[in-house]
């Protein structure tokens, strides 16, 4: 990269363009490089890697305060990456930053998480990139987590990441002077124990309403759950490649070809 030119920075999220988080790590990225933000129309938490199929995508632009601040696309946060890419950014972006997402995208939702699969498919794509997510959905204040993406952000520009690489970052909902630290964590084991709740339209027809807690099954600052419940920055590096390689010699002992 060019020392005189400044970083080429793509922000997305799965909050919607008018997410508050998108909106402070957008401004907070401005300040070390080129910005253009490009995010879903509308909000698509817990889409994952989902792309939108058989129907069209919408590019519109969209402005806050009466000035141009970023692209709405009509479909998923991958889609907003994909989209970006091809029909939006001139060059290839040096990074991808996603988020700053409401609620944490620790453990099992990491694999739900719209926010990460942003950054996910920029590391598909070749691009650095990282996601980011505040542990709260009530009363966020995204101050030092806006703050801390920029640091890392620096960072990572300066000594880049490995091939097939996101960090996946959980900042607490506190004041910079209570985060007890950061770590260097890995994808706890923590899960969801679900309900659907019924209830009734008024014809009488049952619908369901998803509901659930997160149950923390890590007890080690190792993992991510659990290192920002003790109020530390957990910082993930995450791989695109889901093989099991730990088991594939024992799998191939199997002797499936007879």
């Amino acid at each position: 990269m060019n020392e005189l030119k400044k970083p080429i920075i793509l922000v997305c999220n799965d909050d919607g363009i008018e997410g508050e988080g998108l909106h402070a790590l957008a401004a907070s990225m401005k300040k070390i490089g080129q910005v253009t933000v490009v995010a879903p129309a509308d909000p698509h938490s817990g889409m994952s890697h989902a792309m939108t199929l058989g129907v069209p995508l919408r590019i519109k632009s969209y402005q806050k305060n009466n000035r141009f601040f970023g692209y709405t696309v009509s479909g998923t946060p991958v889609d907003c990456i994909k989209v970006a890419l091809s029909h939006i950014l001139n060059e290839k972006p040096d990074l991808i930053v996603s988020g700053i997402n409401y609620g944490s995208n620790t453990a099992t939702n990491t694999l739900y998480s719209g926010t990460v699969a942003a950054a996910r498919e920029g590391a598909i794509q070749g691009i650095t990139s990282l996601a980011f997510s505040l542990t709260t959905y009530d009363n966020a204040d995204f101050t030092y987590a806006a703050k801390f993406a920029r640091k890392l952000a620096k960072k990572v520009l300066q000594l880049g990441l490995p091939p097939d690489t996101i960090l996946s970052v959980n900042i607490p909902n506190l004041p910079e002077k209570e985060i007890a630290g950061v770590v260097v964590t890995q994808q706890g084991s923590s899960r969801w124990e679900e309900d659907a709740i019924e209830r009734n339209d008024m014809y009488g027809n049952p619908y369901y309403w998803l509901n659930g807690t997160l149950k923390l099954l890590d007890g080690s600052l190792n993992h991510d759950e659990y290192a920002v419940r003790q109020n530390y920055v957990a910082v993930t590096p995450l791989c695109c490649d889901m093989t099991n390689h730990t088991f594939l010699d024992t799998l191939n002992r199997w002797n499936l070809q007879t």
